[in-house]
């Protein structure tokens, strides 16, 4: 088994756990979220911050 492999399904899947509660909580797609945490990573609030941000600047 290749250690990496499974680490990199791992993180995969903690990544769409994020994405998706993002999504929810922000009212964002789920692309958009998994976007903010390609570019920012994984610190909740930073995300959630730049979410509404992101989605007030598409209410204009």
């Amino acid at each position: 088994m290749n250690e990496h492999t499974d680490k990199g399904d791992s993180h995969d899947g903690a990544v769409e756990i994020l994405a998706g509660r993002l999504a929810r909580e922000a009212d964002i797609t789920e692309q958009q979220a998994r976007e903010l945490i390609e570019l920012i990573g994984t610190d909740w609030n930073s995300l959630l911050r730049e979410a509404h941000f992101l989605k007030a600047r598409h209410r204009l």
